[in-house]
């Protein structure tokens, strides 16, 4: 249920990447997809929810761990990052090397080739500092 929360936050985030909206917008534009039914939908709020809150402070770090700006970044592989990093920052309870794993699964179902090892290398960096205790 959570994997299906993460993509279809990966859709909204991705959409409000190329037509700004508030995060209210997108939670009720995805209540009615057909793989809601599936998803665990009080997470894909949150993870949308935050996201678009914390847009700008996420991409401040996100710049620290990438050779390029976060504006450069493929979009689909910009959503990706951007819900890692919210999901390292504020859900400990999920464990860094499950958000490595599921971005790395749906960047490899959504994004370009091999952005899947690009996804997998900014969040390694990312984790090492967030949570060195996990390590």
């Amino acid at each position: 249920a959570r994997a299906t929360a993460r993509k279809l936050a990966l859709q909204a985030i991705y959409r409000v990447q190329l037509n700004e909206g508030p995060w209210q917008d997108l939670v009720s534009e995805f209540a009615d997809d057909p793989d809601m039914a599936r998803a665990d939908r009080a997470y894909f709020e949150v993870l949308v929810r935050g996201v678009c809150g914390a847009r700008e402070a996420l991409d401040a770090q996100l710049a620290g761990w990438t050779d390029r700006t976060p504006a450069l970044l493929d979009p689909v592989e910009h959503a990706v990052l951007l819900i890692g990093i919210y999901e390292l920052l504020h859900h400990p309870a999920v464990p860094w090397r499950v958000v490595l794993n599921e971005a790395v699964a749906i960047t490899k179902r959504f994004g370009a080739t091999d952005g899947h090892k690009f996804v997998n290398a900014v969040l390694d960096r990312a984790a090492r500092e967030l949570r060195p205790h996990e390590q």
